[in-house]
């Protein structure tokens, strides 16, 4: 049975036969996959924003601190890390599924084309799943390192790390794994996604879900260390968001491993910087 044979919507009416077109082409299912989560993401923080009610210009300081407030005075509750949870999910969707464009969308151009051949195929979701599992995990963890750094009182207001040095070390430290052998192992499977589609391809739910997770873990450890940049500027600043989101996306679409090393300079300056910036307000005034 052919591809058009399979996917004959002439039956229906025209506003549902439009959209079962739609939804049987691979790529017209992952674009609107990625625009529906990364959508999502915004969504609930624009939420979180209207909830608040607290002005615009003072969003990036005083809505996170009431949010974590019961964790600075010492207390916890599951809704409380439930809300910081859900808050880093929100995050790593509308940083993280953009960077996936690529990847999801040569799987989708595989997909189709093995459609229009009759051959079996796996929805993009399944992969997208897989994928977003990853990052889920991730989250949990990050929701678990700002609890305890929240509790130990090394965040302060901004839900920034309160030590210049260490600020000044964690740039410093996402710089220099630019540079790294493990960092371009992955960021290899990232630019290059047809080759392990090619050689991993599978027709099931389950296999195409475990695609989702490698490459996933693949962006993970391609991607954490700039990740872990947000705590030293501020955790939900929307400006570091939206830029490190775009370099770690432009970062996967571009070939080899040049521009990596420039944003690898660029983050270990400003940690030596920052770092300078916070020796020089610490130290002792001269005794004329």
């Amino acid at each position: 049975m052919s591809y058009a044979t399979r996917n004959d919507f002439s039956h229906l009416p025209a506003a549902a036969a439009g959209l079962g077109y739609v939804l049987a082409r691979p790529k017209a299912l992952a674009t609107i996959c990625v625009i529906g989560l990364t959508s999502l993401g915004w969504l609930y923080l624009a939420f979180m924003f209207a909830r608040s009610g607290i002005p615009i210009s003072e969003f990036g300081s005083a809505t996170l601190q009431a949010i974590c407030q019961p964790l600075a005075d010492g207390s916890w509750s599951i809704s409380s890390f439930a809300l910081i949870g859900s808050m880093w999910v929100a995050m790593t969707l509308m940083m993280m599924l953009p960077s996936a464009v690529p990847m999801i969308l040569t799987y989708a151009e595989i997909a189709e084309t093995a459609a229009r051949k009759g051959e079996k195929i796996v929805s993009p979701f399944a992969l997208v799943a897989g994928y977003s599992a990853v990052w889920l995990v991730f989250s949990v963890v990050a929701a678990v390192v700002q609890t305890v750094l929240t509790r130990a009182a090394l965040l302060d207001a901004d839900i920034a790390i309160t030590s210049g040095l260490f600020s000044g070390a964690t740039f410093i430290g996402a710089g220099a794994y630019q540079f790294s052998s493990l960092k371009h192992a992955c960021l290899k499977h990232c630019q290059h996604p047809f080759q392990f589609f090619f050689t991993n391809w599978t027709t099931t739910r389950r296999g195409v879900f475990r695609l989702g997770i490698k490459q996933g873990m693949y962006c993970v450890g391609c991607c954490w260390a700039m990740m872990a940049v947000i705590f030293a500027v501020g955790v939900m600043n929307v400006l570091w968001m939206v830029g490190l989101g775009i370099i770690m996306t432009v970062e996967k679409m571009f070939i080899g491993r040049r521009f990596a090393y420039v944003i690898g300079l660029a983050l270990i300056t400003v940690g030596v910087g920052w770092v300078i910036m916070s020796l020089a307000d610490h130290w002792p005034g001269r005794v004329v």
